[in-house]
């Protein structure tokens, strides 16, 4: 069995949770105020995730701030980065308007600022 300590990140209390682990499989979450930090760190362990934030050119030189809209496979990030650095987008560009389809399951890329 092996213990995995953590900070939750999911809301602003900060717990600091412990995970018991065997097997590679989570048997026990200890230190959480509440049920998102439990899952939190159970995905944490497991199979971690984030959204990755970063810029796309416009076309006309202008860099467009640009999130993915659910969170990609931590190990997935560098793939994820060479897509988005790839795109050039057309403006106008609103906030919540896709640049990226499907970059990595399901996961798009959109616009977190305005550009025109």
């Amino acid at each position: 069995m092996s213990v995995k300590n953590l900070t939750c990140i999911e809301c602003p209390i900060g717990c600091s949770i412990s995970v018991e682990l065997q097997d590679g499989k989570v048997i026990c979450v200890k230190g959480n105020a509440c049920p998102r930090g439990e899952l939190y760190a159970k995905n944490e362990v497991i199979a971690p995730k984030r959204v990755v934030t970063s810029t796309v050119r416009a076309e006309n030189g202008t860099m467009v701030p640009v999130k993915t809209d659910v969170p990609v496979n931590k190990n997935e990030i560098f793939d994820v980065m060479k897509k988005i650095n790839a795109i050039v987008c057309k403006l106008p560009v609103k906030i919540g308007d896709v640049l990226l389809e499907n970059v990595s399951e399901n996961a798009n890329v959109i616009a977190t600022g305005n550009a025109k």
